[in-house]
């Protein structure tokens, strides 16, 4: 949401950039833009079991999980809730913000499971604004798909509070 500095140029030339939280609200009920693919592996899958405590074997215990109802292991649900903000840093900023922070998320389901090594992105629609004490309130409703999957992996609403200097 902030400035761009740290990303690749190629993902800088895709991010769709606002000059100010005005030029944002404009832009409610639009898609903002899809991020660039990740790959989920077993080891981001691991380091967030031991991140959360979460080591059920159909995350962690390949062997196991290949006995499984997916054959394989998958990613934590809340792991991929946790790629929104990557996602959405991809996805849009606002030049004239000092801060962004994460407020919190709306109607989080999770329809599809995502398989170790599965790649996902995410699409964002602004769905609204407003003006709050200390900057503005941003829901953007995301949805992350998985490659080659019709269902998604993930749909929620998350929530950003966003403030201009």
């Amino acid at each position: 949401m902030l400035a761009k500095q740290a990303l690749s140029q190629e993902t800088r030339d895709m991010t769709r950039e606002f000059e100010t939280l005005a030029d944002l609200k404009a832009a409610v009920g639009q898609e903002l833009g899809t991020s660039d693919w990740v790959t989920v592996t077993q080891e981001k899958i691991n380091l967030f079991a031991d991140a959360t405590g979460d080591h059920q074997w159909i995350h962690v215990d390949p062997d196991a999980a290949a006995k499984g109802p997916f054959g394989k292991t998958i990613a934590h649900g809340y792991l991929t809730l946790s790629l929104l903000p990557v996602f959405t840093e991809q996805i849009y900023g606002v030049k004239s913000a000092v801060m962004g922070v994460n407020y919190g998320a709306n109607k989080v389901r999770f329809p599809h499971p995502v398989p170790v090594d599965s790649r996902v992105r995410a699409t964002a629609t602004l769905k609204e604004t407003q003006d709050i004490s200390i900057g503005t309130q941003v829901i953007i409703s995301v949805v992350v798909e998985i490659d080659g999957v019709e269902k998604p992996a993930c749909i929620a609403e998350v929530v950003y509070v966003i403030a201009e200097g």
